[in-house]
């Protein structure tokens, strides 16, 4: 069975992150079909007639309301879950009596989505006994891509979120792809790296171990000590008099 989903948003991180977060979840909706505004939510409705529908209440153009009284009049109204930022009863009474099936408050998490997501197509079209398996190679894909980003960028003030925004995920789940691929939490992971530059410094012996701390990413000289004691298992200047 082919299923259809439209998430009309106009915000684009909202409207590209929830798109992202289903594809790496599950491989049960053949189609994810986004809208900006609500005039081109229609226009995708009576093109393309989405199953489910995610729909922002305030968009440019025409607002969620307008969309969902355009698609019923028309009798192609898809299975609707509204997603607001107005905690006002007019529009959740409004669009409950159009065919809304949940009017749901922002900022709401992606799992959660994914779940009504999977709920909707459950009652369209029944229960699947066990879901398609995860992509594999797109997660390791994904993982390599923050890993490189970590390399070209380890002496910056870097996040894990900033990570997650530049590869186009959710901080939530890229440190969980951390986890479960690297048996390790991404700080640790940064880390690493940045020792394994410090070294390459501390073989050098030109910069002093503070001017060292400050090149490969930490604020703090005690820190950089202590972490690299950790990993290493000796201090930076043990490990040069090593490795001159």
């Amino acid at each position: 069975m082919r299923i259809k989903i439209l998430i009309a948003d106009d915000e684009d991180t909202i409207r590209n992150g929830i798109a992202k977060y289903i594809q790496l979840h599950t491989d049960r909706f053949d189609k994810i079909l986004l809208a900006s505004n609500g005039q081109e939510a229609v226009d995708i409705i009576f093109r393309d007639k989405p199953d489910i529908l995610f729909l922002d209440v305030q968009m440019p153009l025409l607002t969620g309301i307008e969309v969902m009284q355009e698609a019923k009049r028309a009798g192609i109204l898809p299975y609707t879950m509204i997603l607001s930022a107005y905690d006002e009863f007019k529009y959740c009474q409004q669009a409950l009596r159009l065919g809304a099936k949940e009017y749901l408050l922002k900022p709401v998490r992606s799992s959660d989505i994914l779940q009504m997501a999977n709920h909707a197509a459950d009652q369209l079209f029944g229960k699947v006994e066990k879901e398609q398996p995860q992509i594999t190679e797109e997660k390791n894909y994904l993982v390599e891509q923050a890993k490189e980003y970590v390399e070209e960028h380890y002496y910056e003030n870097l996040m894990l979120s900033d990570v997650a925004q530049k590869i186009g995920i959710s901080a939530g789940y890229l440190s969980t792809l951390f986890q479960k691929q690297m048996a390790k939490g991404f700080v640790d992971y940064l880390n690493e790296v940045r020792i394994e530059h410090a070294c390459t410094y501390l073989q050098q012996n030109y910069l002093k171990t503070y001017e060292i701390a400050y090149r490969v990413g930490f604020k703090d000289e005690k820190y950089f000590s202590r972490v690299f004691k950790k990993i290493k298992g000796q201090s930076p200047s043990e490990y040069r008099k090593q490795n001159q």
